[in-house]
């Protein structure tokens, strides 16, 4: 369901950027995101973070790709483990909209703090409207949200990049990403 989501994601991250690249990928999970970077980006290396059991689907992924060399894991909780860093981009797919605006802000400046100066943070999320009805699916992934996290939300943009800003982030911009109910949100550092 997120392969379609990939190739998007890794053009706007990139911007055409060429040439040795760390990028962090938070909530891994399969690894789609970090992986298409790394096929992107013949230089990019990318370290995806999530639990032990789950970045080994990952791994298998980045192998399946061609990119296994490139490809580290980082077992962990992204409010507990060290991101390391500088990195040049840190991927936040489909794991805000599960926190509230606190807790998002004090996950963002951790980001912030393991990026080169100019470095990116990219968010992947259904982001509906001002009007927070429409479009459709966007909007009713905020009754989702409601149902099964303690606090969690389908963030309109403007929150979205009062949450960058509120961390320390300039240059917020939303992609929307075409024929999708999903925006990338991206920011700089």
């Amino acid at each position: 369901m997120m392969g379609p989501m990939a190739g998007p994601l890794g053009a706007v991250v990139l911007e055409g950027h060429e040439g040795p690249m760390r990028v962090l990928d938070i909530a891994a999970g399969h690894g789609l995101f970090g992986i298409e970077i790394a096929k992107q980006n013949k230089q990019a290396h990318v370290t995806g973070l999530d639990w032990a059991p789950v970045l080994r689907v990952a791994l298998k992924n980045a192998e399946k790709a061609g990119v296994r060399d490139r490809y580290s894991m980082l077992p962990g909780s992204a409010f507990e483990v060290e991101f390391g860093g500088p990195c040049d981009a840190v991927l936040l797919t489909n794991f805000l909209h599960h926190f509230d605006k606190p807790t998002c802000v004090g996950l963002l400046e951790k980001v912030r703090k393991s990026l080169k100066p100019g470095g990116r943070a990219a968010t992947l999320e259904f982001v509906p409207n001002d009007d927070r009805v429409s479009p459709p699916m966007p909007a009713a992934f905020s009754m989702t949200m409601l149902t099964t996290t303690v606090s969690g939300d389908a963030y309109i943009f403007r929150e979205l990049s009062a949450m960058y800003m509120d961390a320390g982030f300039g240059g917020v911009r939303a992609h929307p990403i075409p024929m999708s109910p999903h925006t990338i949100v991206m920011g700089q550092a």
